[in-house]
C-alpha cells in the first residue's frame, strides 16, 4: 500500500457525530471570503429543556473523549482486544486514568480549546487526528511545542492534506482571532527548512503518525519520509478554533431561547467574518485552504474552569 484514500482515514475517525449535537448547535457553516480560500464554521451552545446553557455538559462531554484525544490510536486498540480477551474493562479503564494525568491543572490552559479542537475537526469535518500530541508530553503543567493538533485529510488524486490545529479561548473575540491566525501561520507558510516551526512535527509523524490498522500506519508515514517520492504529495493546511465571550447568552436566572442566541450568532458572526479576512491578509493567509472555526461562549474564563473540574482539577 502507498496511497491513503479518503475511506482509510474515515475507518481511523473517533466518537458518534451526533453526540456532538447535543452541546454545540450549528449556526452556519462553509461560509467563504470572496478572494481568499478559508471555510468559517460558527457553533454556539445549545440550550436544554429547562431554557439553561450547560457549559459544565459540554466539559463532561469533552472529558468522556479523553482517550480518543490523547491516547494513540494503536494503544487504544491494543486495549480493547486485551479486555475483549478476558471480558473486562480494566485496560481501557486504565488508559482513560492515564489520559487524564496528561492534561494540566494550570488555570489558565488552553487544553480546553485544544480538545474541542479536536472533536470538532474529527466528528465534523471527518478529519482524523494523526498525531496524538498529548502522549509526547514529559510534564503536565508545561504544553508540548508545536501545533495544537495534526489532522489529514485527503483528495481524489492521493494528495495528502495536512492541517495543523491552533485554538485559542480569549474572552475577546478579535484578539482570539487575532493571535490563533499569527499562532498558525508559520506552519503554512514558513519554506521548508530544519528551523521551520513545523520541522518538529513533521519528524515525529514519520516516526510516530498512528491510524491503528499497521498497514494503513505505514502508508501514511511515507507521507513524511523524506527520501520517499510521496512527501512530494503532501499540501499543508489549516484547521482553527476560537472561542470568546458572547454577551447575547442570557444570565444564569434568565431562561435562555435556542432560536434567539442562534440568531444572535448569525448577526454577530459577520464582524468575525470581517475581522478573520482582515487577519488573513495580515499573515498572507489568503490562499492557504483554512477550516476556521468560532465558538462564542457565556465566558470563556468559565469554559476553561468547567472543562479544568471535569479532568479532576479545581476551578
Amino acid at each position: 500500500m502507498s496511497t491513503i484514500t479518503a475511506t482509510d482515514l474515515a475507518s481511523a475517525l473517533t466518537g458518534n457525530p451526533e453526540a456532538l449535537e447535543v452541546h454545540l448547535t450549528l449556526v452556519e457553516r462553509d461560509v467563504v471570503i470572496a478572494g481568499q480560500l478559508v471555510k468559517i464554521h460558527c457553533h454556539c451552545l445549545t440550550v436544554d429543556g429547562n431554557g439553561r446553557v450547560q457549559p459544565y455538559r459540554l466539559a463532561e462531554f469533552m472529558r468522556n473523549a479523553a482517550v480518543d484525544y490523547a491516547i494513540p490510536r494503536s494503544k487504544v486498540a491494543h486495549a480493547k482486544a486485551r479486555d475483549n480477551k478476558f471480558n473486562s474493562t480494566e485496560a481501557v479503564a486504565e488508559l482513560f486514568a492515564q489520559a487524564k494525568r496528561t492534561f494540566t491543572d494550570l488555570a489558565k490552559s488552553g487544553e480546553g480549546g485544544e480538545m474541542l479542537l479536536f472533536l470538532l475537526a474529527e466528528r465534523f469535518l471527518k478529519m482524523p487526528q494523526i498525531l496524538c500530541k498529548m502522549d509526547l508530553k514529559t510534564d503536565t503543567r508545561m504544553h508540548y511545542h508545536g501545533a495544537d493538533g495534526v489532522y489529514a485529510g485527503v483528495t481524489p488524486e492521493g494528495i495528502l492534506k495536512l492541517y495543523w490545529g491552533e485554538s485559542k479561548i480569549y474572552g475577546n473575540a478579535n484578539a482570539a482571532i487575532r493571535d490563533c491566525l499569527k499562532s498558525l501561520a508559520p506552519f503554512l507558510i514558513e519554506l521548508e527548512h530544519d528551523e521551520a516551526e513545523r520541522e518538529r512535527d513533521l519528524v515525529l509523524l514519520s516516526d510516530k503518525a498512528d491510524l491503528s490498522n499497521p498497514a494503513l500506519t505505514d502508508a501514511l508515514k511515507n507521507y513524511f519520509d523524506r527520501s520517499s517520492v510521496m512527501s512530494k504529495r503532501v499540501q499543508y493546511c489549516g484547521v482553527a478554533l476560537v472561542g470568546f465571550d458572547a454577551s447575547f447568552y442570557p444570565k444564569s436566572d434568565v431562561k435562555a431561547v435556542a432560536d434567539e442566541i442562534v440568531e444572535a450568532s448569525r448577526t454577530e458572526l459577520a464582524s468575525w467574518i470581517k475581522n478573520i479576512g482582515k487577519q488573513l491578509k495580515l499573515e498572507k493567509l489568503e490562499q492557504m485552504e483554512i477550516e476556521f472555526f468560532c465558538i462564542p461562549l457565556p465566558s470563556a474564563k468559565s469554559f476553561r474552569a468547567a472543562f479544568l473540574k471535569a479532568m479532576g482539577g479545581k476551578e
